[in-house]
């Protein structure tokens, strides 16, 4: 089998030769790259003819191929094959050009400074004898000149070929140097790229090219993440490569490569509950452990008005999560939101938050969802616990209902028929894997705000969770946080969560808060769970 790194080192007629037992089309026409790209793509479709081919080359190779004599021409004796060494005439040109050969050495060195004053005064009467005849003085010169002129070129231009033989420009070798990580985005022609969560995945000057052959090689899907070495990129190329797979998921490319589709785990109802009024806990978290659970897996649903302290409470779950479960990872999911509530959220929030504020456009909010759900998904794969925190639930539904195209048929409210399709999707991937992860999803879904779309959304979403958690407006408005209505609030098989003692107490509980008001029953839980220091204690002192 062919290697990416065996094949760059090869020349471009070699790789031709390769490609032309492969009988790759148009290899002639292609660059080097290119060509290596579709010498690997040939070797992912077709693995059984290219190892036969991988092993007839080596036999090939052994046999030497005749090489070309050379005949190295002796600097010193030149011409002397050709002519009798008794020539007199040849003799008479040796010594002539031996002593022009002598006189240009000895200007090239560097004299010391007495021996030149010797020069001088040895040469003084060959001075005198010089001024007597002018004409046989220039006559030298212009010879001398001439000859020494000849000399410094014929000598400057074999020094010259022979550094150019001697040294090479020095080659940089970049590759494998940088390290880097990013979630896979696989376009319509088969490549991807690693996008960054810098740019909430959103194509960037970060992206990282992904070639075809690589995909296929790996088993990779979109949402993968993957960590890598890169390479600067080459003249024409506009990214930079991937050109060694480290890390998918967390877990090794062997591993990832046999892995079972999301779409064929078994769902399960959720059987481990997240602990979310021991660590760091307040009111909110511990009202929420008791009366509507969260296991892992959960598909969780948040009803509220406006300004009734929705977002306050998902920064709530997410902080009580994050403190007592670190082995899940979180991700908050931010949709057409204010922007100061995105940075509010970063900086408050020990989580991923990925955010696309109300001022971009539709298509950038359902980019930017569809991206998150195929890296929880991809996460679960490969038997991770992920949580994802939407908000909100109804503006995604507006952004899938923005960007569907029309089908003729249209509810109540604008809503086009197939544009629930979607959401509905990404809220149903929620669940708990047997014998793997889990991926829950606690989003927020808005009521009563005027608009008819919202009641459509709304009604098409209740009661596809097995969570539900309301909020009361009445109750914000007596300055009472959180505002959970208790009765109406709950989890499906939540004695899957809770204990026997839990669920019995619990139970009474209820009974005794149904004859009560939503605002009546929050204060009294609220004043009984600030005398206390946990739930345990609270559910002690139930009795008395």
């Amino acid at each position: 089998m062919f290697e990416i790194s065996d094949l760059k080192s090869k020349k471009l007629p070699e790789l031709q030769e390769i490609a032309k037992t492969l009988n790759v089309s148009k290899y002639k026409t292609l660059k080097k790259l290119d060509l290596v790209y579709q010498i690997l793509d040939v070797q992912a479709a077709t693995p059984k003819v290219v190892a036969k081919i991988a092993e007839e080359k080596p036999d090939k190779k052994e046999q030497p191929k005749p090489r070309r004599a050379r005949v190295e021409r002796d600097k010193s004796t030149p011409k002397q094959s050709h002519k009798p060494q008794n020539d007199p005439a040849s003799k008479y040109a040796d010594s002539k050009k031996g002593s022009k050969e002598k006189e240009l050495i000895a200007e090239n060195k560097p004299q010391p400074h007495q021996s030149q004053n010797n020069s001088q005064n040895t040469n003084n009467p060959k001075k005198d004898h010089s001024k007597s005849n002018p004409q046989h003085k220039n006559q030298g010169q212009k010879k001398g000149s001439h000859h020494q002129k000849n000399g410094q070129d014929k000598g400057n231009s074999n020094f010259d070929k022979d550094l150019k033989n001697r040294y090479k420009e020095p080659e940089f070798e970049f590759d494998s140097i940088i390290e880097s990580e990013g979630v896979l985005d696989i376009m319509q022609d088969g490549y991807g790229f690693l996008r960054s969560s810098d740019y909430n995945y959103l194509s960037s000057p970060d992206d990282i090219y992904v070639s075809q052959s690589q995909i296929r090689l790996f088993g990779l899907k979109t949402g993968d993440t993957v960590l890598g070495n890169v390479r600067p990129p080459k003249e024409g190329e506009k990214y930079f490569p991937l050109i060694k797979v480290n890390k998918i998921n967390g877990l090794d490319p062997q591993v990832v490569r046999d892995r079972v589709s999301f779409e064929h785990l078994t769902p399960l109802f959720p059987r481990e509950k997240f602990r979310l009024a021991e660590r760091q806990s307040n009111i909110s978290t511990r009202i929420i452990d008791l009366f509507s659970p969260i296991g892992k897996g959960q598909r969780g649903m948040i009803v509220a008005q406006p300004k009734t302290g929705k977002t306050m409470l998902l920064k709530d779950i997410a902080n009580g999560i994050a403190a007592n479960h670190p082995e899940v990872y979180q991700i908050i999911l931010l949709i057409d939101e204010r922007p100061e509530e995105v940075t509010d959220m970063q900086r408050n929030v020990r989580g991923e938050v990925v955010a696309s504020t109300f001022d971009k456009e539709a298509t950038e909010h359902v980019r930017v969802a569809n991206i998150v759900l195929e890296k929880a998904k991809r996460l679960v794969e490969c038997g991770h616990d992920v949580v994802i925190l939407l908000d909100s639930i109804t503006r995604l539904a507006r952004a899938y209902n923005t960007v569907q195209p029309a089908s003729g048929k249209v509810l109540s409210g604008g809503v086009d028929a197939n544009a629930l399709h979607k959401p509905k999707r990404f809220f149903g991937a929620a669940r708990n894997i047997e014998n793997g992860g889990s991926l829950s999803i606690i989003a927020t879904a808005l009521t009563e705000t005027g608009s008819k779309m919202d009641e459509v959304i709304f009604e098409e979403f209740k009661g596809t969770g097995n969570m539900e958690l309301q909020l009361d407006r009445k109750i914000s408005n007596r300055r009472i946080f959180p505002a959970i209505d208790l009765t109406s609030s709950s989890t499906r098989r939540d004695d899957l969560l809770l204990d026997e003692n839990t669920i019995q107490r619990m139970w009474i509980l209820r009974k005794y808060l149904a004859d009560m008001n939503p605002v009546e029953a929050m204060e009294f839980i609220e004043q009984r769970i600030k005398q206390t220091k946990n739930n345990e204690e609270f559910l002690m002192t139930m009795s008395q």
